[in-house]
């Protein structure tokens, strides 16, 4: 695989414009965004998010200023754009309050706002209003920031691949769910930093994941544990990765020697799950319809009941942000979106089944950069003792 490359300037500075084209049609001065995501995806500021506040102002004209407390005032300076400083938090005056202040704005927009520090924000200008219109920006990917999360897509294959071939020994050799997975992430870990260098020193870049098993499987967001997986139970291996700040996710569920025939059965009916999705998702549907459409092969399967979530988010500088694949989610699907595809499974103190590809809407239709599934088919998803 290529090897990827960080987004230029060029993509932050276009991202501020068309931010910049939407904010001509509010009655503001600009937007001050506090969400870590926004100030990510117009700055390519990328810190460890704590108590204390980091924002990005983008004027309705002009360049955007970046807001940090001191100890990150070295890092944000090569952010590429204007850096002020604040002193440490709480402050003598809020960093938000003070933030509002800088700004200089009478009529401000913000992306989000602590209901404590909203009124007394509220008093500082003369029109302040809470609403987000980055996601909406964010939702729809350019052909860069898809290369990122295809090149993310592969690197969690890549540790998929090395738990199938990797997990039987271990389990023989009497390893855990927690060994399992530190084999895997090690692995795709190492060939992915080989890959890139320093290239994303500044951003989020690595591999993540999950590893369940038997009765455990059935927690979709339970730990990785000390067990130790045994013959005849289901491993659920969830996979994220992250490259230059994109993510991306791949999920399989193993079995532990040759499956029954009522795990055959649960891992047929996931399958064909992920394909109604994948046929469902097209330009101009919501999400609620691509969810609905694929949740109901579970429901004719007879497993209504074994249903804990969605079949989807979106995912781009965030693992999980809008628009989701889930009711409620009335967006209509574009081309440039980016979503989990990710049937569920789960019958508490018994088992658990889930699989995760990673899809692309593009103009041709449905791309799917996570190639595990369509390489490994379900016969070849066997960790042998």
């Amino acid at each position: 695989m290529n090897a990827p490359t960080p987004l230029g300037r060029d993509f932050y500075t276009g991202a501020v414009a068309r931010l910049q084209n939407r904010l001509r049609d509010e009655e503001v001065d600009g937007t001050l965004l506090l969400d870590p995501a926004n100030v990510f995806y117009l700055s390519g500021f990328h810190y460890a998010v704590n108590e204390r506040p980091v924002g990005l102002f983008v004027p309705l004209e002009g360049e955007p200023v970046l807001f940090v407390p001191r100890l990150e005032a070295d890092h944000a300076a090569a952010a590429g754009v204007e850096v002020r400083v604040y002193d440490e938090f709480p402050g003598v005056q809020h960093p938000v309050l003070w933030m509002v202040d800088t700004c200089g704005a009478a009529y401000l927009m913000v992306d989000t706002l602590e209901a404590r520090v909203y009124h007394e924000a509220k008093v500082l200008l003369t029109y302040l209003e809470a609403r987000d219109l980055v996601m909406p920006l964010r939702a729809v990917k350019t052909p860069a920031e898809l290369e990122l999360i295809r090149a993310a897509a592969s690197y969690a294959d890549l540790c998929l691949e090395r738990i199938l071939a990797c997990a039987g020994g271990i389990i023989r050799a009497g390893g855990s769910e927690l060994d399992i997975l530190h084999g895997g992430l090690a692995f795709a870990n190492a060939r992915l930093h080989a890959a890139t260098g320093s290239a994303f020193e500044h951003t989020e870049t690595t591999v993540v994941g999950t590893v369940h098993s038997g009765p455990r499987a059935a927690l979709p967001h339970g730990r990785t544990s000390r067990r130790v997986p045994e013959r005849g139970d289901t491993l659920i291996a969830g996979i994220g990765a992250c490259v230059g700040g994109y993510h991306a996710e791949s999920g399989a569920t193993f079995t532990v020697g040759a499956p029954s025939a009522e795990q055959q059965r649960c891992l047929e009916a996931a399958e064909r799950c992920n394909d109604a999705a994948v046929a469902a998702l097209r330009v101009g549907v919501t999400g609620a319809e691509v969810d609905a459409a694929a949740r109901q092969v579970l429901r004719d399967a007879g497993l209504n009941d074994a249903i804990r979530h969605r079949i989807g988010h979106g995912m781009g500088v965030a693992g999980h942000e809008a628009p989701w694949l889930a009711p409620g989610g009335d967006t209509p699907c574009a081309v440039g979106m980016v979503f989990s595809d990710e049937p569920g499974i789960y019958r508490p103190g018994r088992d658990g089944y889930r699989t995760i590809n990673t899809m692309i809407l593009t103009e041709a239709g449905v791309e799917i950069p996570s190639t595990f599934q369509a390489r490994v088919p379900l016969a070849a998803r066997v960790l042998e003792l």
